[in-house]
């Protein structure tokens, strides 16, 4: 494993152990990040989401927040890591994400990279979304007052909630392509 990817690890291990999340009914433990080796992705744009999205674990919830300086919210942060690693402009909220003519792919299918939804108000309506990194986990903006931080799917609360997932990156999918 090259070393700037070791040190990548290590950052990300650190900030995990420095952030202290909330969320007002998930759970409050962070899952660990998966070893390289264990991600199973569609190289490399899917590994440029994937390292994205984890550098910004620790980064504040913001409602309406879309950047890093300014804080997320869960569609925010999706939208800004698909444009700042792939090139890939999504709609800005979650309600038309999961409308996004994309691959709907089953829970035991998902790769790094793939978008999850969630209806954390009830019901069957789309209002939480992550991007999933692999073995379970997904990095995520859960809500006011908490940090963008990894959790399992595998927790009851998210498995309660869970409605689907898209492949945004397909193999065959222009990843400039806006949606």
């Amino acid at each position: 494993m090259p070393a700037q990817v070791r040190i990548l690890f290590l950052l990300f291990a650190a900030l995990l152990s420095l952030t202290a999340c909330t969320n007002h009914t998930a759970p409050a433990k962070s899952a660990a990040i998966p070893k390289k080796s264990q991600v199973q992705a569609f190289p490399p744009m899917a590994n440029e989401v994937l390292f994205r999205a984890l550098g910004l674990v620790g980064t504040p919830y913001v409602w309406g927040g879309n950047t890093p300086e300014s804080g997320f919210d869960c569609s925010g942060l999706i939208g800004y890591v698909y444009r700042d690693a792939a090139g890939i402009v999504l709609p800005r909220t979650t309600s038309e994400m999961i409308q996004v003519k994309a691959t709907h792919i089953p829970r035991q299918s998902l790769l790094a990279g793939d978008l999850v939804f969630f209806a954390t108000s009830g019901g069957r309506r789309v209002s939480h979304a992550g991007i999933y990194v692999g073995e379970e986990r997904f990095v995520h903006a859960p809500s006011s007052g908490g940090t963008v931080r990894l959790d399992r799917l595998s927790d009851s609360y998210w498995q309660r909630s869970y409605l689907g997932a898209r492949r945004i990156l397909d193999k065959g999918r222009l990843t400039t392509q806006n949606y």
